[in-house]
């Protein structure tokens, strides 16, 4: 039998293949100054116009704090508020409440201001490591030196993150929503260098192997790319980069590993900068910083015209220690110095 010339029905059984992610040229960490989330989202949609990110605002008080924001998320645990910290409970009370009811205000702010929107959009969360060393057990210590406990919250966590960028892209239909989980207590789980709940010792050092499992695990989890950042000294981009995170997040300043940003780099991974400081600071030119980004990227060895589309520049670190104009100039700053990386 002479073969069909005739092409091949299409397999209709067949998966799409996912987009791939849509970063912008300049974002922010997270944190901002102040207590009015409209207010705090129309200042990061005017500086930030091609990739704004949901504000958090840490002045509001307990539950708008980066452990207790991220504790409202979780599914099926409670915790509550105690003088030494945010704590695992049986039963949620009136401290997570409130937390809810923060996160809910956001939601409805982000409706008001945002719901037109269209393109990349940022949430952040603390990341699973982060949020068991943040949360003590019922007992006493920290949750990160029980492995059932970091178990349960990493899955409990991804399952409140994805629901809660279910809830971002349904207020804001044009939005592809990107979670970024924020990991500054990663460095110091590996190194064992975090106090004891008592603050007389150290929690012993974890393999890195079980923390980028645990990682890896989450963010599989939770839907679109995912960011991690870190913007503590010793950032372990490598690690990050395997768990599958899309993109890392950290402080330029603070990077010491270049092998580790080129194969970040080589293997496709976003980078977002942290160019100018989180708190208030003299911050120089947009074009004094581009150059400097430049340079880093001569020195990687990577094509000039790769660099416009291989990174978003932001704030090192979450502005909410900054003064309300330093921190909308920080953004400025970033926004306008990304302008100097395009192809002349």
């Amino acid at each position: 039998m002479v073969p069909s010339s005739e092409p091949a029905p299409a397999d209709d059984t067949a998966e799409p293949e996912p987009a791939p992610p849509v970063w912008g040229p300049a974002s922010g960490v997270g944190s901002l100054p102040g207590s009015d989330p409209a207010e705090a989202l129309r200042l990061v949609v005017g500086e930030l116009p091609e990739f704004p990110h949901l504000p958090e605002l840490p002045a509001r008080g307990p539950g708008a704090d980066l452990i207790g924001r991220s504790a409202a998320l979780l599914v099926d645990l409670a915790v509550d508020l105690t003088p030494a910290g945010w704590r695992l409970v049986p039963r949620p009370g009136l401290d997570l409440r409130r937390a809810k009811d923060l996160l809910e205000r956001d939601l409805d702010a982000l409706s008001d201001v945002a719901d037109t929107y269209s393109g990349p959009f940022k949430v952040q969360a603390a990341g699973p490591w982060t949020l068991a060393a943040g949360l003590e057990r019922e007992r006493g210590e920290r949750a990160v030196v029980d492995p059932g406990a970091r178990r349960d919250l990493a899955q409990s966590l991804a399952e409140g993150v994805a629901a809660h960028a279910a809830a971002v892209a349904a207020r804001v239909p044009g939005a592809r929503v990107v979670v970024q989980l924020d990991e500054p207590s990663v460095p110091g789980v590996l190194q064992g260098s975090l106090p004891t709940a008592s603050g007389y010792g150290r929690l012993p050092a974890v393999e890195a192997t079980a923390v980028e499992e645990e990682l890896a695990a989450a963010i599989a989890v939770v839907p679109g790319p995912v960011v991690v950042h870190c913007c503590a000294p010793r950032a372990p981009l490598d690690l990050f980069r395997a768990a599958g995170a899309r993109g890392v997040s950290f402080d330029s300043g603070l990077v010491q590993d270049l092998d580790a940003l080129g194969t970040a780099v080589e293997a496709g991974t976003h980078l977002l900068v942290g160019v100018v400081p989180g708190t208030d600071a003299p911050l120089g030119t947009p074009g004094a910083t581009g150059s400097r980004l430049q340079g880093l990227w001569r020195e990687l060895g990577f094509p000039a015209e790769q660099l416009h589309t291989a990174v978003t520049l932001t704030p090192a670190c979450g502005l909410a220690g900054a003064t309300p104009g330093y921190a909308r100039a920080a953004m400025a700053h970033v926004r306008e110095a990304a302008k100097y990386l395009l192809p002349e």
